[in-house]
């Protein structure tokens, strides 16, 4: 397979990448907003992704950490990266499936590492790197947002608590269109830098770019352009597991907990930190939840969120590391991981069609145990 060829099929199936990502993190930003009535649903997703597609030109740092800080990019090949994607792609969209909001962005570090560890050996991985600005900040955020946002809570309810409540909705519902949008503006900042960052590898990789260059523009706008359009697709699946599955959220819960999203996500994004969006905003939901005198918290939802989080590196990096193992065997190689990734994805795709979630049903969330009560 000529070279050039195999560059264009690596940077469609990023794109790919970026396009999941957008339908799964969606509920990130919107859940809430739709949740408490504050925008309806296709409002929502469209907003979201005019958003995200802002936010790509933002910034670029994150693009940097990943293109040349991830992995040795003169120890790794096209296919491996390739093999990379296959694993996190998969990985979004089993987790879509069953409605989990795990990290898309964990999804992309595990595949890439998996691929490149097995073919490239342990040394090609810059394990401190690793550590340093994904595994302590997946730790962190979460905790942070989480924290701010049950402070937050407690506040807004505390401030409000001698107004009328309807009009003390109305108004929250107005301040969440705000903040909704700076948490989508956020994730495009974010997540769409990481499509970029893996774009920009590979043509680090082939030659074509010199080690160390930031994203050119045109990658910049293809990798905006894929989030944005994923986003407006909307994944209802996950939306109503954040929006209803953990909390019964109301409008002043949902402007503090996106509002504390957007805080702890522009912060570390300008940081080249890459952050989970997932973890951060589903930490800020719980915390909102915590935050409300007599809140009603799902913690058996929570903990399978928590289980998904564990389990979304290691799980993206075992199939990366299977599909680059096969890809990196040549070109048959890459033809099948790209037939077996093709089948798989519309294997998953039509199971959901069984049983769909649309705009019209995201708010009905199926019967649970009784949520267990906290004082605040």
């Amino acid at each position: 397979m000529d070279l050039s060829f195999l560059v264009v099929v690596v940077i469609v199936t990023a794109l790919v990448f970026d396009f999941t990502n957008g339908f799964h993190d969606t509920a990130n930003a919107m859940a809430t907003s739709i949740a408490t009535g504050a925008l309806r649903p296709k409002v929502a997703v469209a907003l979201s992704a005019v958003l995200n597609l802002v936010g790509a030109f933002v910034s670029t740092e994150v693009a940097r950490t990943i293109s040349s800080g991830l992995v040795d990019d003169a120890k790794i090949t096209v296919p491996i990266i390739f093999g990379g994607l296959v694993g996190a792609i998969l990985w979004n969209l089993l987790t879509w499936y069953v409605g989990l909001p795990s990290s898309s962005s964990h999804a992309l570090f595990g595949g890439l590492i998996g691929a490149t560890w097995i073919a490239a050996g342990s040394g090609a991985v810059h394990f401190g790197t690793v550590v340093q600005k994904i595994i302590v900040p997946a730790v962190a955020a979460p905790i942070v947002a989480g924290v701010v946002a049950t402070i937050g809570t407690y506040l807004v309810y505390t401030i409000t608590a001698r107004a009328r409540k309807k009009t003390v909705d109305d108004g929250f519902r107005v301040g969440q269109i705000a903040s909704a949008s700076l948490v989508s503006l956020a994730h495009g900042t974010g997540d769409a830098q990481k499509t970029m960052g893996i774009i920009t590898l590979v043509l680090i990789t082939s030659g074509s770019l010199a080690h160390g260059s930031r994203p050119p523009l045109w990658v910049i706008f293809a990798a905006g352009l894929a989030i944005a359009a994923g986003t407006y697709l909307g994944g209802w699946r996950i939306i109503r597991t954040m929006g209803k599955g953990l909390t019964e959220i109301e409008s002043p819960q949902g402007f503090a907990a996106e509002s504390s999203s957007t805080a702890v996500l522009l912060a570390s994004s300008h940081l080249g930190f890459p952050l989970s969006t997932t973890q951060v905003c589903s930490g800020s939901i719980l915390g909102a939840g915590l935050g409300k005198r007599l809140a009603e918290v799902r913690w058996t939802v929570a903990g399978r969120m928590a289980l998904a989080w564990l389990f979304t590196l290691p799980a993206a990096a075992l199939v990366g590391a299977l599909a680059g193992r096969v890809a990196n065997s040549g070109n048959a190689g890459v033809a099948i991981i790209a037939v077996a990734a093709a089948a798989a994805g519309l294997t998953l795709y039509a199971a959901a069609r069984r049983k769909p979630v649309t705009s019209n049903n995201v708010n009905d969330y199926p019967s649970t145990p009784t949520p267990v009560t906290t004082a605040a």
